[in-house]
């Protein structure tokens, strides 16, 4: 059905009462988060024939986020997804402004080449994309951005394939969910387009992906040596009992000696060593989020 958003009031009561029950982490989830906007509980499409007063008082989502984070300002809180299409600056400034809005955008892209990107209905081209890039590296420098990204989209060509891995090359994503095509039943592709890449072909386009995203995670992961960051404990570690295990604002896994902390401590670690998808460190004291 048609996107609908949840009024503001009723998302902040409801993030009271997690913080309450002594919550310390929130996702603001929707399938297009960017593209929320209340004004009094009618669909976003009709907004131009609200009235003055409706206008004047509506709430989109850079304004939520602003919201939340001063409302609870030692909640952390995380948002997904993210369409690049319907991805405002103003977000990112209020992304940049709190520090308790964890510094991860989920950009999916789902491919490099403009030809495909048309053929899956995407509203957005790869120079725009490569645009909002440049935007979040300017404005959020710490940011870490991952993707979503399928192989052998039907009709996909080597070249466009080759697109796919040159814009990878360009973000360099800290991580990524990357699939193989499949036809889902009802979806345009599935009703219109014959899957006519051969299933070998997706294979190894899709072990390529992987490939090198596992290549820039590895270099994304090593740019936090000799950094300290701020970790949300979660859970003892699965590899050692004597180990903690948290994600970082950048959503990133972080491993650490217990010593005194306790899960549900914000605690500030200095990253020692790393591996392509795990930071590991020592902690060096509480952070102010406590």
């Amino acid at each position: 059905g048609r996107e609908r958003s949840r009024e503001p009031q009723s998302i902040m009561s409801e993030i009271q009462d997690l913080w309450d029950k002594g919550f310390k982490e929130i996702t603001l989830l929707g399938q297009n988060v960017d593209s929320y906007l209340w004004y009094g509980g009618g669909l976003k499409k009709d907004f131009e024939n609200a009235t003055e007063m409706q206008k004047a008082t509506a709430v989109d989502f850079d304004q939520l986020l602003e919201m939340v984070a001063v409302g609870f300002p030692k909640m952390r809180v995380r948002f997904s997804t993210s369409n690049p299409q319907d991805m405002h600056e103003s977000v990112l400034h209020v992304i940049a402004k709190h520090p308790n809005i964890c510094k991860h955008i989920h950009l999916p892209v789902q491919s490099g080449s403009n030809r495909i990107l048309k053929e899956m209905n995407r509203l957005h081209s790869r120079e725009e994309y490569m645009t909002l890039i440049d935007k979040i590296r300017t404005i959020i420098p710490d940011a870490a951005i991952s993707q979503d990204m399928i192989a052998g989209f039907p009709t996909e060509t080597e070249e466009d394939h080759q697109d796919t891995l040159s814009l990878m090359e360009y973000v360099k994503y800290n991580f990524g969910y990357m699939y193989s095509y499949s036809e889902r039943p009802g979806t345009l592709a599935g009703r219109k387009m014959e899957d006519d890449v051969p299933e070998e072909t997706k294979a190894r386009r899709l072990q390529e992906i992987v490939d090198l995203q596992q290549k820039h995670a590895w270099f994304r992961s090593e740019e936090f040596i000799g950094k300290t960051v701020e970790v949300l404990v979660e859970k003892v570690s699965k590899k050692s009992t004597e180990e903690f295990s948290g994600r970082n604002s950048q959503s990133i896994t972080v491993v650490f000696p217990k010593e005194n902390y306790k899960i549900g401590d914000f605690v500030n670690v200095k990253i020692n060593s790393c591996t392509s998808g795990t930071l590991k460190g020592e902690a060096v004291g509480y952070s102010e989020m406590n």
